[in-house]
């Protein structure tokens, strides 16, 4: 097992440290209850233990925040997920949502030593299959500064996708279906800024994607390679 924390506690500061990090959500207390699936009384009492430890900045009906002790942690466990995603893609061909599935329960039995070792056995990877960036055993997360989100991406452009970082089956059914893959070229055919929702067109195919949807996928505009 991790000696950083219990798997709880680790569920608790990856979520924080995913939603800090999103342009939707903050880490609302509520919002993390409903995330974890636990009653916010669970998520108070959570977030007051962690605060204690120094893990986590918690202040009544604020967003919590992670310290940088917390955000090491988060980074150690974000590491492992994304390196075992990359192993079991790699090694034994799973799908998409299957390495995201295992990948949750191998990241709290992970040492940082057997980390480092699956880091070499592949040859040091950047970024999982996902197209996520993977952190370096220092913690350092050397994103991709030109990508953007599917949702600000600007019409009449066209775009090679990066990233997609959704989670559930459905998601990667929907991508395989319509040919959404890391790599793949689209052009975007209009935003509805309006109704939070984006036309693009993959293989000649026109697609209308909710907000939602198109704030799992990050792209790379051409003319920025």
């Amino acid at each position: 097992m991790s000696t950083k924390g219990s798997v709880a506690t680790e569920n608790f500061i990856k979520t924080v440290y995913k939603l800090e990090q999103g342009i939707v959500s903050d880490a609302k207390l509520g919002y993390l209850a409903r995330e974890l699936e636990i009653s916010n009384a669970a998520a108070t009492d959570m977030a007051r233990k962690l605060a204690q430890k120094n893990l986590i900045i918690y202040e009544k009906y604020k967003a919590i925040k992670l310290t940088p002790e917390g955000n090491k942690m988060a980074l150690g466990i974000i590491r492992r997920h994304r390196l075992w995603e990359t192993f079991l893609h790699q090694v034994f061909g799973l799908t998409m949502h299957e390495i995201h599935r295992e990948a949750e329960v191998l990241e709290h039995m992970t040492s940082d030593f057997l980390a480092d070792k699956i880091n070499v056995f592949l040859g040091y990877p950047t970024t999982d299959p996902h197209g996520d960036p993977i952190p370096d055993a220092k913690g350092v997360l050397l994103a991709d500064q030109d990508t953007e989100l599917l949702s600000l991406a600007k019409s009449d452009r066209k775009y090679k996708i990066c990233r997609l970082s959704g989670s559930d089956k459905e998601f990667f059914d929907f991508c395989q279906s319509n040919h959404l893959k890391i790599g793949s070229s689209l052009s975007i055919k209009r935003q509805y800024d309006k109704n939070k929702m984006t036309e693009i067109e993959v293989n000649n195919t026109k697609i209308l994607l909710n907000e939602e949807l198109a704030n799992t996928i990050y792209v790379k505009e051409y003319n920025n390679n």
